[in-house]
């Protein structure tokens, strides 16, 4: 859990800075259109991936779903903390 937190914080940094050679910054220059077309993929391929027995492949694609996410929610303000939160409330 530790690593999202960290990895939120990257994002920000690469929303804010921009630079030139970066899949993140593409996806935040791009804009939010094009960050929901890869939450939208990315989700497909978790469905597929949960389909087969290979649980390696499964990681990997939730691994990508949740990258994905994580940048949307960055694009959108919202932080770990507060789904976190969200979460704690739905399941106290």
């Amino acid at each position: 859990m530790e690593f999202l937190l960290k990895l939120e914080d990257l994002l920000r940094k690469r929303k804010e800075e921009l630079p030139e050679k970066s899949y993140t910054a593409e996806l935040f220059r791009d804009g939010v259109d094009r960050i929901l077309k890869k939450i939208g993929e990315e989700a497909g391929e978790v469905i597929i991936a949960a389909k087969n027995p290979n649980e390696k492949e499964l990681i990997h694609e939730i691994a990508d779903l949740i990258f994905h996410l994580e940048v949307l929610m960055v694009e959108k303000g919202i932080s770990l903390t507060t789904i976190a939160k969200e979460l704690e409330k739905r399941h106290s």
